[in-house]
Order: C-alpha cells, then structure tokens, then sequence
C-alpha cells in the first residue's frame, strides 16, 4: 500500500512515466479532450473530485517545473491566481494563453485528467519538471 495521498493507480502509472517538459492537463468537467490523447476521467458528480483535491493529490508526487493557465482563468478570479492552486505551486512560472490556444495545445499533451470541477476555466497545464 502506498504511503503517498495519491492512491489512483492511473495517476501514479502517469507521473511515473513523465519526463521533462511533457506536460499533463487537469480540466474541469467540461474541457474537451482531443482525439487520440488519453483521458483520467475522475469525475464522479459535480464538484467531485474539485481541482483543489486533485492538484493536492498531484503535488505530492509529481515535479512541476512551470504552468499553462487560459488569460479567462485570471479573468474569471478577478486578476487573481485561482485558489484551486496548491500553494506550493503558486510561484512557478505561468504562462497566460488564449483558452481556444489552451484547448488546442491538449493534444500535445501526455493525458488530460478530467476532474468533476464546474467551475468555469478551471483548467492547467502542468509541465513536468525533474526532482535533481
């Protein structure tokens, strides 16, 4: 039995495969997944799992080297970085991208995990960083 707060065996095989700067997303609800790019689908209702749960789970175990936030994201938290954030993270570097230029760049990415978040624009790119 893992010692970690991430127990889900898909996310612990995920991170365990990344390398640097291959990034994962972490959406809420509704962020369309592109064809071909392989989905965590966590949600169970709305609001289950949140983003704040999720992120916390991915904190402890995965390096993040910097972030991709949709502009509407601060737009939607008046400026502000979303609480949804895990404070350890609220320093890296972020990138502000137009949301239609953050859905297209999902198909680059390693796996979008889908949270039950209903929150508008509560999405992140996650850029994997390494831990030496």
């Amino acid at each position: 039995m893992k010692k970690t707060k991430l127990l889900n065996a898909a996310l612990s095989h995920l991170i365990a495969q990344l390398g640097h700067n291959d990034v994962v997303v972490v959406g809420d609800a509704g962020l369309p997944v592109p064809a071909g790019v392989p989905c965590i689908d966590l949600a169970l209702m709305r609001g289950l799992p949140s983003m704040a749960q999720v992120l916390e789970a991915l904190e402890s175990e995965m390096q993040v080297e910097r972030m991709v936030l949709a502009k509407e994201t601060f737009f939607a938290n008046q400026g502000e970085l979303p609480g949804w954030l895990p404070p350890e993270w609220r320093e890296l570097p972020i990138e502000q991208v137009a949301h239609e230029v953050f859905k297209q760049r999902n198909a680059q990415a390693r796996a979008v995990i889908r949270t039950g978040e209903c929150t508008p624009f509560s999405n992140v790119m996650l850029v994997a960083g390494v831990a030496f």
